[in-house]
């Protein structure tokens, strides 16, 4: 209501004249406004139980952002659900929507009535207070991308879905100018309202700033008693991954005033909800009719790390995918397999032949570990990075741009086509407005995904620098031209490099054909060396896939099944073609095919006959040998997609203390054969520096494979297959290899454990009655192999500083939940959905702050966080809802 008054000369009293300003605002007569403010009244103060916009009036009257609007006049915001407008009157809902200019002046006109009725109920002064309202629930066709906005939705409510890319300052915008005539000692008031005020439009009259009266008196201008109001505008950005292939991705601009300012920062996905509008601008004249468009936002909502969406296209996770029940029983199949993750991994990129390492390396990247946030602030990143160097024409750049195509969220580039601001962040001038403002760069869009940088060697040293924050910490600190900040890039980082001298050398060190500094190198997890050995047997391997993908023709001209018109159809109902199509579950596994499947066939090899001569007999041997032939499966990408996002966001494995103590082993394993020390042997060559990260990267990897498994913990299982795919980047050392150098180390540590045995025993019989049992302790402990015992001061450190790690909430409470307490559980949440105290629509919901008080409504025995964690545990096993990672989420 602050932006209603306009062409109004002399003191303007608040109250009634506020309302007659809204009046002059809208230009609707005065019987059809007051007849739809009390139409809005009766919605507002609807006797139901389930009334949550009175609720929230409630709670806006008695909060801190009240008190502080009524000390300067200023504005507070009421949300309003369409989904409860829609319930009350749906001629109304789609009226608001259609015409918002006509009926939202009304609405704020009632809220503002019904706010300060409820703050003087409750002793707040609220008299110069106005409330802006905004909206939320389901838009329906309104909602749309960017790439959406079209002719028709001008001047309609519409929520737009994207990322932010570009923020400008906070700048202070006039609402209201107080002059003062010295001649004749007289105040004058002014009121301003742009296109961009609420309302039909802008009201009627000169906008032009006051410098004398009617009398031609000069007029001085009362900065102290002026009335200003917050703005700032935003670019949103079509997300990255729902851009059709080869397009550019579409921006509108957003403005933001009073409360909404500073809400969002780039590299956040949100979804803000406004009025379409189009604005006369430079391209306006009178031989052009383009005008320039903008969203005037009324609320935003920033999606979080806990807004998963399992429905309707999910835009709070890059990539999100709605779920069917069949999708979920086919993962946890897939999952129960004992050969799940040689599935997985050979259906990444099948048309590849060979890199069976690398692809392992890419699903566990695609999954990722588990990220920690923990209580004194520091940060521990789970994405993996990954890195290839070698020689060209290995498919390292195919395998980038499978990633690009089976990633959630991936942004591709290139060493010399990337800037170190254009993979962080930059500082540019507003072309308009002159002012300094900050643009995302790659690393800070992909956040919760994959950059892939091709060429990553031709990339100049100061812009490589530029990404060690972000490759570590995860953040981009931004300090220049008088803007200090701070944005998120969670991000993981697949790059492929060429060696120093064009090609790999190998009778050169590591270090010396790879030219990064070890700084650089620590940071990546994986660092796959790729020679283009001359091998007769793999060089035919690799001529026959060659030829056979040159033979083959997919349907509609698509080799290989290359989905190059996969989005290309998208428009304005993109952001919800996800819905449609997440409500069927897709088929698990696609047609074996020997043209492009390569990279399967080498991970089941068949013996193959030659039948030349029309030789029956050998024909007849080819046809039972392909009939004994293990059947080989590949997983269709839509199924891998919906695998790689269940895995990575609906399951969080804790470190259990056996895989610690393999990992804590393996760790001072690799440390001592880089070094020579501790009886290994001579140092060995490694491709990467072996460092505390190391250990890091371990971690990540055992994680990142038990989430493949759908395990609640990492076993000593996944600990093998992290150090053998560790162990292979660092040595080149095969499993074979790495089986019998681990052998050789085991003797010579075994040696030093039972020596330092010896002596702990000699030690112990000098304590008098208990050297007995120690001497026990000892020789048993003496007697295990150096996988199970070994370093046990080593493991316990270890031990002792993981605990941070282990999630064990609740772990103990599963017994102390009887089953009449389950049953009362049950019946609390149903209650609490029926009447609306828990929003279905608003799920998912935070556990415990916004779960368990709607549940423990009413109850004398309120349960505690264990018992409702423990319940819904239970609730989860029957499929009934979702509780993962402090979020529970309904089927």
């Amino acid at each position: 209501m602050d932006f209603a008054s306009s062409q109004v000369v002399g003191s303007q009293g608040q109250g009634q004249g506020q309302s007659q300003m809204a009046l002059a605002q809208t230009s609707l007569a005065e019987d059809q406004f007051l007849a739809r403010q009390q139409h809005w009244r009766e919605f507002l103060g609807r006797d139901n139980a389930a009334n949550a916009e009175m609720a929230a009036v409630q709670r806006l009257a008695g909060s801190e952002a009240l008190a502080e609007a009524a000390a300067v006049g200023g504005t507070v915001r009421l949300v309003v659900s369409l989904d409860h407008v829609r319930e009350f009157d749906a001629a109304l809902a789609a009226a608001v929507v259609a015409r918002p200019g006509e009926l939202v002046a009304a609405l704020e006109a009632a809220a503002t009535d019904a706010v300060r009725a409820a703050a003087a109920a409750a002793g707040v002064a609220a008299g110069l207070v106005a409330v802006a309202v905004g909206f939320g629930g389901a838009f329906g066709s309104n909602q749309v991308s960017p790439r959406g906005l079209r002719a028709r939705l001008v001047g309609q409510l519409v929520c737009v879905e994207g990322i932010v890319t570009r923020c400008s300052l906070v700048r202070p915008k006039v609402v209201r100018s107080v002059h003062y005539a010295e001649a004749t000692r007289t105040f004058y008031a002014k009121g301003y309202a742009d296109a961009t005020a609420g309302g039909a439009g802008p009201a009627a009259g000169s906008a032009a700033y006051p410098t004398t009266d009617d009398s031609g008196n000069a007029l001085t201008t009362e900065f102290g008693l002026s009335r200003y109001a917050d703005h700032q505008t935003v670019g949103l950005q079509e997300m990255p991954e729902r851009a059709p292939a080869g397009q550019l991705p579409r921006g509108v601009d957003v403005l933001l005033d009073g409360d909404l300012v500073d809400a969002v920062k780039p590299g956040d996905r949100v979804a803000m909800v406004g009025v379409y509008r189009a604005l006369g601008g430079r391209a306006t004249t009178s031989a052009s009719a383009v005008f320039r468009t903008v969203l005037v936002a009324s609320a935003v909502r920033v999606f979080g790390a806990g807004s998963l969406a399992m429905a309707g296209g999910g835009g709070g996770v890059p990539g999100a995918r709605a779920l069917a029940d069949a999708d979920v029983r086919n993962i946890h199949a897939v999952a129960r397999r004992g050969d799940a993750f040689e599935l997985l991994a050979q259906s990444l990129a099948p048309s590849i032949c060979g890199h069976a390492a690398i692809k392992r390396a890419l699903l566990l990247q695609l999954v990722g570990g588990s990220e920690r946030n923990l209580a004194n602030g520091t940060h521990i990143r789970g994405d993996i990075n990954v890195l290839m160097v070698g020689d060209p024409s290995t498919a390292k750049s195919q395998v980038l741009r499978y990633a690009l195509r089976i990633a959630p969220l991936a942004i591709a580039t290139t060493g010399r086509g990337a800037s170190g601001v254009g993979l962080t962040a930059a500082v540019v001038s507003d072309s308009d407005t002159g002012e300094r403002r900050l643009e995302a760069g790659a690393m800070v869009l992909a956040d919760r995904g994959v950059v892939c940088i091709d060429e990553f060697d031709k990339m100049a040293d100061a812009d490589r620098v530029a990404i060690h924050e972000v490759m570590e910490q995860q953040t981009v600190t931004v300090a220049k031209a008088g803007i200090h900040t701070t944005l998120n890039a969670r991000c993981s980082v697949l790059a492929a490099a060429n060696p120093v001298y064009g090609r790999y050398d190998p009778r050169r060190a590591p270090h010396q054909n790879i030219a990064l500094p070890d700084s650089l190198l620590s940071r990546f997890d994986l660092l796959f060396v790729v020679a283009d050995s001359m091998d007769e047997a793999r060089d035919r391997t690799v001529s026959e896939h060659v030829l056979r993908m040159h033979r083959y023709v997919g349907g509609g001209g698509a080799p290989g099944g290359e989905p190059g018109g996969e989005a290309a159809g998208a428009d304005e109902g993109a952001a919800d073609d996800g819905a449609a199509a997440a409500a069927r579950a897709c088929a698990v596994y696609e047609p074996f095919n020997a043209y492009l499947h390569a990279g399967v066939a080498a991970a089941a090899p068949q013996q193959r006959t030659r039948t030349r001569g029309g030789s029956r007999r050998a024909a007849a041997e080819a046809a039972a040998a392909a009939a004994e032939a293990p059947r080989r499966e590949v997983l269709s990408t839509e199924f891998l997609r919906r695998y790689i996002f269940f895995a990575k966001h609906m399951v969080r494995p804790a470190l259990g203390a056996e895989a610690a103590d393999d990992l804590a082993l393996a760790y001072a394993d690799l440390r001592a054969q880089a070094s020579g020390e501790g009886g290994a042997g001579p140092a060995a060559h490694t491709t990467a520096p072996v460092t505390a990260r190391t250990l890091e990267t371990l971690i990540r990897l055992a994680t990142a494979h038990a989430k493949l498994r759908l395990s609640p913990a990492v076993e000593p299982q996944d600990a093998d297959v992290a150090k053998a795919l560790l162990r292979l980047a660092l040595f080149n050392e095969r499993p074979a290899d790495a089986a019998a150098a681990a052998a050789a180390r085991a003797g010579a540590r075994r040696s030093k454990t039972q020596k330092r045995a010896r002596v702990g025993r000699s030690r112990g019989d000098s304590a008098g009655a208990g050297a007995s049992d120690s001497d026990g302790a000892s020789s048993d402990s003496a007697a295990e192999p150096a996988g199970a015992g070994g370093l046990r001061p080593m493991q316990a450190a270890a031990e002792a500083a993981m605990d941070v790690d282990v999630d064990d909430s609740g772990a103990a409470a599963d017994d102390s939940l009887t089953a009449d307490r389950a049953r009362l559980f049950r019946a609390q949440l149903s209650r609490a959905i029926a009447e609306r105290r828990l929003d279905e629509a608003e799920s998912p919901w935070a556990f415990p702050d916004a779960f368990l008080p709607p549940v423990n409504a009413g109850l004398d025995a309120p349960f505690a966080e264990a018992e409702a964690a423990a319940a819904l545990r239970e609730m989860e096993a029957e499929n009934r809802l979702m509780f993962r990672d402090g979020v529970v989420i309904m089927m």
